[in-house]
């Protein structure tokens, strides 16, 4: 039996999900109307799987190095000894700022275990996804690659190329342990994919 499980989330859950995080968006944010309206015009999503990665058939340590919003440099060698949740993101991807508070919570939750959250931003420049961060409250930091795309290179065969969003969880050896290709529809999916993880070292 594969090590590695592949699943596709339902229509029906997917469309009552996004209607309830909509909930806690911006009111007049017109990028989230138009993705609940099922307008995805001008931009590229993932399709809603999420796949989770036995340890034995996981691949090598993610090694790579950018540069967030305030100007400093952080590296995958910064992460290592600690869980990781990668969030691939742009400030105009409406399932993007779909996603951002549920990530939020999320990284809050879990900073008393020692799990870490980056985002890993493909297009914007600084001022652009400060905005972005201030206008959701998201306070964990986002490598800028929108200048040479090395970080994409890095993760690439684990990120479809321009696919927003994918969020990935790394072990604590750097290693993609989870994968979730599209908006983060159920909170509840990621929070048992990073648990899991946790569990792997306790």
């Amino acid at each position: 039996m594969s090590a590695v499980a592949s699943r596709h989330a339902r229509r029906l859950v997917v469309t009552i999900a996004i209607a309830v995080v909509l909930t806690g968006c911006t009111a007049n944010d017109s990028l989230a109307e138009q993705y609940r309206s099922g307008n995805g015009q001008g931009y590229i999503s993932g399709d809603g799987a999420y796949t989770v990665i036995a340890e034995a058939d996981r691949g090598e340590a993610i090694e790579f190095e950018g540069t967030i919003e305030n100007g400093d440099t952080v590296s995958s060698d910064d992460y290592r000894g600690e869980v990781l949740v990668v969030n691939f993101w742009y400030a105009a991807c409406p399932p993007c700022r779909l996603e951002a508070p549920d990530l939020e919570a999320l990284s809050q939750q879990f900073a008393p275990d020692g799990v870490s959250f980056l985002g890993m931003n493909i297009y914007d420049q600084a001022p652009t996804a400060m905005s972005f961060a201030e206008e959701f409250g998201v306070t964990y930091p986002s490598i800028l690659d929108a200048n040479d795309g090395s970080v994409r290179l890095a993760f690439a065969g684990q990120v479809a190329p321009n696919a927003v969003p994918t969020t990935l969880v790394l072990d604590q050896q750097g290693r993609v342990a989870a994968r979730i290709s599209g908006v983060i529809s159920e909170p509840s999916v990621l929070r048992s994919m990073i648990t899991d993880v946790l569990a792997e070292d306790s």
